[in-house]
């Protein structure tokens, strides 16, 4: 990336404020719900409104989980299940290999354990089998006795398999959260529960696979015994839960709130061997401080990822219920080399990636389509990422394996990455996804084509102007407003994450009283003031603020989030720094 496109990047701040139509909204919050203003604004800009909204918000409750029988198809599912248990008729759960579908798989396979079923599992192979159902595996399952298939986080576009499913005489049921096709619709299956699906209300679209799996599991449980399951069960599903709706990167709001929340609550007290071996590994000690999502996305699930990028994903079922503490340790092992591999693996095809971004085709290029040959499969969707993140424009990573392509896409929140798709439906052996992130293959001479088509839709649909990775600031709030008591009031907002981001606050004209002080050449700490005086930290900061050339008596305008330092000897409130200007500048 070059110097000036770093440079816009960096200096575009966006304001996520409530609008003008909202004032009534914010002064009844601000009245009804005794909130301080900057709380109250954060609440509206996500959507809430009343005062019982915003109770619910602040103190998520196990209690306020939506009814699992409002989903459409939900009563169909349970009735079969319920069937295939007091028959003893065993059921096979056909899982994907990503951290949301094995904790999906986990989860229902617990769940109707529970109930005295006998459960089977299947999770693919990514690189044998590839994405999704086949054919194969449904006819081995046949063969040897099952007759009810539950598919989780896959299934709403396996529309071949799911015919092959009826031609082999199995009951499938598909648990899935991505978005169905408008053509042909929904998989030939006797019941499918997607609240993406045209029909369903159910309340919270937003699921992540886990969560559609949990919601079928919660049905099961709380018709089985209502109150063992709101009081024990569910509660202890809740870790599993938190770790896939972090990682899946849905809005950590409604629903998805109190998964997150109570889940991250549950995983100070992590029961299960595998659990426990696995945040060894992660180095993560639960006793010593409460877990955040940061802990989750960046610790816990890429190492549980690992087992799908680079080798067996199953193994991630049997770290989960495994019963021996020796074998969990073993199994957490390997998914600790696993993910070196997969970190080195990325690195490696990351250099030439970098390399090949100053390529005029992808300069002038506002979606990036870059391919190589032989590229591990299992790190492609991880470098999209570090492309969107490095360009600020939406990109897929292919690699070509055997005259076929594999493929993988982030995008940015201007550009809707799997319409993107659709207008290139033919080109694709399969495809499917979300908005933002998108899974595909086709065959390799086809790449080219689907540059060309990609590039051209890109050109049509996104402005200029909607490119970047702009700093979402949520109010502006002088130095001298910061206190306790709205740091304390910031922290109920937690837990932070997609939808419910960390609030960034900008202070305008703040001065900086001493000489900057530098730590490891990377990183800096400044002293601010503005009314009050604070310390405040930049990460990988320490360039940035030579370049400004800021020092004593520097006027800046400064985005910041609120942090307290526990040290004993100089804690207390401090500011990290999100982004720094020149006061003289228009940020």
């Amino acid at each position: 990336m070059s110097t000036a496109s770093a440079s816009l990047l960096r200096s575009r701040w966006i304001f996520a404020a409530p609008s003008t139509e909202d004032s009534a909204t914010l002064a009844s919050l601000i009245r009804d719900a005794q909130l301080p203003r900057v709380v109250a604004e954060l609440l509206v800009v996500r959507g809430i409104r009343t005062r019982e909204e915003a109770e619910r918000f602040l103190h998520p409750r196990i209690e306020d989980l939506p009814d699992p029988f409002t989903m459409l198809g939900m009563d169909r599912a349970v009735e079969r299940i319920q069937r295939a248990v007091a028959a003893q008729e065993p059921i096979l759960i056909y899982g994907d290999y990503d951290v949301d579908g094995t904790t999906a798989t986990v989860l229902l396979k617990t769940a109707i354990e529970r109930l005295g079923g006998t459960v089977r599992f299947h999770i693919p192979h990514r690189l044998r089998e590839g994405y999704g159902m086949q054919r194969e595996i449904l006819e081995i399952a046949a063969r040897e006795g099952i007759r009810l298939v539950i598919s989780v986080d896959t299934g709403i576009r396996a529309f071949a398999a799911a015919d092959a499913a009826a031609e082999l005489g199995l009951d499938l049921i598909v648990t899935d959260h991505h978005l169905p096709e408008a053509e042909p619709g929904m998989p030939r299956a006797l019941a499918v529960l997607n609240p993406n699906q045209p029909g369903c209300e159910y309340a919270c679209r937003h699921l992540c696979g886990a969560g559609v799996a949990f919601k079928l599991s919660q049905a099961l449980l709380e018709a089985w015994d209502r109150d063992r399951a709101r009081s024990k069960i569910l509660p202890s599903f809740l870790k599993m839960l938190a770790i896939a709706t972090v990682a899946d990167a849905v809005p950590l709001l409604g629903e998805n709130r109190i998964f997150v929340a109570l889940g991250l609550e549950e995983l100070r007290r992590p029961v299960g061997l595998g659990l426990r071996a696995l945040m060894r590994e992660a180095q993560i000690d639960a006793a010593k401080r409460p877990l955040t999502p940061i802990d989750v996305a960046f610790r816990l699930a890429p190492r549980i990822n690992a087992a799908g990028r680079m080798d067996i994903a199953s193994e991630v079922i049997d770290l989960f219920t495994t019963r021996e503490d020796s074998h969990a340790r073993k199994l957490a092992k390997k998914l600790e080399r696993l993910n070196q591999e997969r970190r080195d693996a990325e690195a490696a095809i990351m250099e030439e990636i970098a390399t090949r971004l100053n390529e005029p085709c992808f300069r002038e290029a506002r979606c990036i389509v870059m391919d190589g040959d032989g590229w591990h499969r299992g790190v492609i969707g991880i470098l999209a990422s570090r492309i969107v993140d490095r360009t600020g424009k939406p990109a897929l990573v292919v690699t070509c394996e055997n005259g076929e392509a594999y493929g993988s896409g982030r995008s940015i929140a201007a550009f809707h990455l799997l319409d993107a798709l659709e207008s290139c439906h033919e080109l694709f052996t399969r495809f499917g996804g979300h908005a933002h992130a998108v899974g595909f293959s086709l065959p390799s001479e086809r790449v080219p084509e689907l540059r060309e088509r990609l590039v051209g839709w890109a050109a049509a649909h996104l402005r200029e102007e909607d490119l970047g990775n702009p700093l979402e600031c949520h109010a502006e709030l002088p130095l001298d407003e910061v206190t306790p008591s709205l740091f304390e009031w910031l922290r109920r907002l937690e837990p932070f994450g997609m939808g419910n981001e960390e609030p960034i606050f900008v202070a305008r004209n703040v001065r900086v009283t001493a000489p900057p002080q530098f730590m490891k050449e990377k990183h800096v700490r400044l002293r601010v003031a503005q009314g009050r005086t604070f310390s405040a930290v930049g990460w990988n900061l320490a360039a940035r603020i030579r370049e400004l050339q800021t020092g004593p008596e520097s006027v800046v305008h400064l985005a910041y989030r609120l942090r307290h330092n526990d040290h004993p000897d100089f804690g207390g409130l401090e500011l990290e720094i999100a982004g720094i200007e020149p006061a003289s500048s228009s940020a």
